[in-house]
């Protein structure tokens, strides 16, 4: 079993940055290994795609987060993490991590089968 868990979230103003990070373990799991997905969830919304990263390291990201978000990983540390800038109210969400059932990216959540529990990102006006 995969472990992950978020951090980083917090509350930050509009025009903001912040930096998640996604820790995995369990079975000598590595986050190169398949691909890793960050998702979002407002109050009242379904939730969303953000961005994605292959096994070969190619990326995707939402159209709304575009320019403005980063996903990445460290190898040392084994996380996957997601940069984000020019932070709006709109991005205003609970973030969450996951792993891709196979080395391709994906933007649906049914194509993801290990998730963290989420961190909180409050953009204030």
């Amino acid at each position: 079993q995969v472990q992950l868990v978020e951090s980083g979230g917090g509350l930050v103003q509009a025009g903001g940055s912040l930096r998640l990070s996604c820790a995995a373990s369990g079975r000598s799991f590595s986050v190169y290994s398949s691909a890793m997905g960050w998702f979002r969830q407002a109050p009242g919304k379904e939730r969303e795609f953000v961005a994605a990263i292959s096994r070969s390291g190619s990326t995707v990201y939402a159209d709304s987060v575009k320019g403005r978000f980063t996903i990445s990983r460290d190898y040392a540390k084994n996380t996957v993490n997601l940069r984000l800038n020019s932070l709006n109210p709109e991005d205003t969400a609970v973030y969450y991590c996951a792993k891709d059932r196979s080395g391709l990216t994906h933007n649906t959540a049914d194509m993801y089968d290990n998730w963290g529990q989420g961190t909180q990102v409050t953009v204030s006006s």
